[in-house]
């Protein structure tokens, strides 16, 4: 999943940033809301991480501008200021969730999850398709009963095809969804992936879940 995250406070945007990285995420990080809203216009993400004061344009009117322009990718706020009536506004704006400063890690990398699975997998921590098992809260994978031990890019490409089962998902797609702005790697790095995870995914089984569509992309089928 990509993800947009927006703070100023340097140490903090370089640490959260990290963190997001180490859980497998694809991360485009920025310092101001006008940065914010630059890459939002030349990227799709899963979701947004936005400090309420940021400089330029602050997370509300971030916000309010993407609502306004029909980007509805889900947004989770970092505030320093616990006032119901700042929750309200942002809640009215379409915010999805929220978080006090201090937090813990834990909690931000729980939040993270949640906001994915209510905008993509309807809420369940847990998705099934035939005998392939993916429980996103453990970030774990099974077939058959039998456990599969993934990279984190392989598990980020496999969890972005389940949670568009049945979609043909183009190679720019996958490549915007799962690497990030600096990503400088090859031109058929999603083909690589892809053959990496149909080795781990679909070898020995009869039925095959990851079909590529001619001239469109893949699908994971379901």
């Amino acid at each position: 999943m990509r993800i947009l995250f927006a703070e100023d406070e340097k140490d903090l945007n370089r640490i959260i940033k990290r963190k997001l990285r180490d859980e497998g995420y694809s991360v485009d990080a920025c310092h101001n809301g006008e940065e914010a809203m630059l890459m939002l216009k030349v990227a799709e993400y899963d979701a947004c991480i936005l400090d309420i004061m940021m400089p330029k344009m602050n997370g509300l009117q971030v916000l309010e501008r993407m609502r306004m322009d029909g980007i509805m990718t889900p947004v989770l706020f970092l505030t320093a200021r616990d006032s119901i009536e700042d929750r309200v506004t942002g809640l009215d704006l379409g915010a999805n969730d929220y978080l006090v400063k201090p937090f813990s890690m834990q909690e931000l990398m729980a939040r993270v999850r949640a906001m994915l699975r209510a905008s993509h997998a309807g809420g369940s921590a847990v998705m099934t398709i035939d005998d392939l098992e993916i429980d996103t809260a453990r970030r774990s994978v099974r077939r058959g009963g039998q456990v599969i031990d993934l990279s984190q890019k392989e598990y980020a490409l496999l969890e972005y095809l389940a949670m568009n089962r049945n979609i043909v998902l183009s190679r720019d797609q996958i490549e915007e969804h799962i690497w990030d702005m600096d990503y400088e790697g090859g031109t058929n790095v999603v083909d690589v992936y892809i053959s990496y995870l149909r080795r781990k995914i679909d070898d020995g089984h009869e039925s095959k879940l990851i079909t590529t569509v001619r001239g469109r992309g893949y699908c994971l089928k379901g």
